[in-house]
């Protein structure tokens, strides 16, 4: 995309599913991005440049999503000034718990808004992404209360629904 403003970052092709979540957002609302795959461990040299260049090149937020060890979003926090959001991810049989411990026990002057485990945090990553490039866009303020009015529209529609299953369950 061009002159994207949110770069997703995850440690494996394994973990794009999930991280498109995040994705799906920034498209919705018309936020560019970049997506990429970069490891603290198997090419942290690559990790590093990306997470250096990444204010030059414009970004103004990076979501990292990793799982195990999960030190991406760490990795990459120590390496640039602008805000990181950690997405862990169930890849392991520990169920994505190791990779939440590894994201949100940050040490003290490194830290990484982290995100719960899985689809639903790669999607709140996205989430928060907009609400912190919000706070200089008007535009996107608005977009976001729209979004909220929608959600509690779905809401009420869904307990219409549930009420309507009851009344037709009680006539049974």
């Amino acid at each position: 995309m061009k002159n994207p403003l949110v770069g997703i970052v995850m440690g494996s092709s394994s973990d794009l599913s999930i991280m498109e979540e995040a994705a799906a957002i920034l498209r919705h609302f018309d936020i560019p991005y970049e997506m990429t795959v970069a490891s603290a461990h198997r090419s942290p040299e690559k990790t590093r440049e990306y997470a250096r260049s990444a204010q030059r090149r414009g970004l103004n937020i990076i979501i990292a999503g990793a799982g195990g060890a999960a030190h991406l979003a760490g990795f990459i926090a120590s390496e640039t000034v602008i805000p990181v959001i950690g997405v862990p991810i169930e890849s392991t049989p520990l169920r994505g718990m190791d990779a939440l411990l590894a994201t949100v026990q940050m040490p003290s002057g490194v830290p990484v808004a982290t995100m719960a485990v899985g689809r639903s945090g790669a999607k709140n990553a996205g989430i928060l992404a907009m609400q912190i490039l919000s706070l200089h866009r008007p535009d996107l303020t608005e977009k976001l209360l729209e979004y909220k009015e929608e959600m509690a529209h779905q809401v009420e529609e869904m307990g219409t629904e549930v009420a309507k299953h009851r009344e037709t369950s009680d006539k049974v």
